[in-house]
């Protein structure tokens, strides 16, 4: 009895601890500082979107974008600081899920949910990183396809991958009602200066819209690809913007969500900064 209490004690100090530290403001700035990273690569997928759209070539998803800081002056330096900062947000969500943000008493169920899922997000896009960094990067497109080829085969793979794409879509459409109903300022600090006030609103509207039709895409050929058996063409983000440029207007379609992915990674930058705390 007395060891078992000894025991919780202990768990309670290490959770006391970690609760302490995710609310420190030298961890708050370093997490911060994820959400930038993660701008940066949105801007970077878009210009390689672009490019797409004008005849060119590329890779515009997370592994093109990463490749495309790698190939830059100091560029195994620059992944490490990217993918700290990407792991220090990842800590940061799951410790805010897990404890709740600075000290919130009984914050909302949905809210924990919603950290728990962002930091995820951001501990794969850490690891992401790392891959690059450490030379043992794999090409997006192919491991998705590998993927889902795998899961294929697995007992019950089928109604998982339709499960999977149908979240992405829900995903999609959620980000793309925060685009049209600006439901993202409540989680910004709003500037006063009117100028700056309404790059915030613009960025956020336009981008979370294209962010919406990004995953959208990405749903619909995961489920496309499974229902049909082919899971090559569950190709992720750089397949679907490849598959959109093919379609009537694709080009001017392409350009569209190219901009809009580009403000998606403006507004990041800039909620980094002014994320309501």
């Amino acid at each position: 009895m007395i060891r078992r209490l000894a025991i919780k004690e202990e768990i309670k100090k290490a959770a006391d601890a970690a609760e302490e530290a995710s609310n420190s403001r030298a961890f708050e700035i370093a997490a911060r500082s994820g959400f930038a990273v993660s701008g940066i690569l949105h801007v970077l997928i878009g210009l390689i979107a672009l490019q797409l759209a004008f005849g060119n070539g590329g890779e515009a998803d997370v592994s093109g974008a990463i490749a495309q800081l790698a190939s830059q002056p100091f560029g195994p330096l620059l992944l490490w600081v990217c993918f700290a900062a990407c792991a220090a947000l990842a800590l940061w969500q799951l410790t805010n899920a897990i404890f709740g943000h600075r000290r919130q008493t009984n914050p909302k169920l949905t809210k924990r949910l919603s950290e728990a899922g962002q930091g995820i997000v951001f501990a794969g896009l850490a690891l992401t990183i790392m891959s690059f960094a450490v030379g043992q990067a794999k090409n997006s497109r192919e491991s998705t396809s590998d993927g889902t080829a795998t899961l294929m085969q697995a007992p019950f793979g089928v109604v998982l991958l339709v499960a999977v794409g149908a979240g992405i879509m829900i995903a999609g459409v959620v980000f793309a009602v925060r685009g049209f109903t600006r439901s993202f300022k409540k989680d910004l600090v709003l500037s006063s200066r009117q100028g700056f006030r309404t790059f915030q609103i613009v960025v956020g509207t336009v981008g979370y819209i294209a962010k919406g039709i990004a995953l959208l895409l990405v749903g619909l050929l995961v489920v496309i690809a499974t229902v049909s058996a082919r899971p090559e063409q569950s190709t992720g983000l750089d397949g679907s913007l490849k598959a959109l440029k093919e379609q009537p207007y694709g080009p001017y379609l392409l350009v569209a969500v190219a901009v809009g992915l580009i403000a998606y990674g403006l507004f990041l930058m800039v909620k980094a900064k002014t994320m309501r705390a």
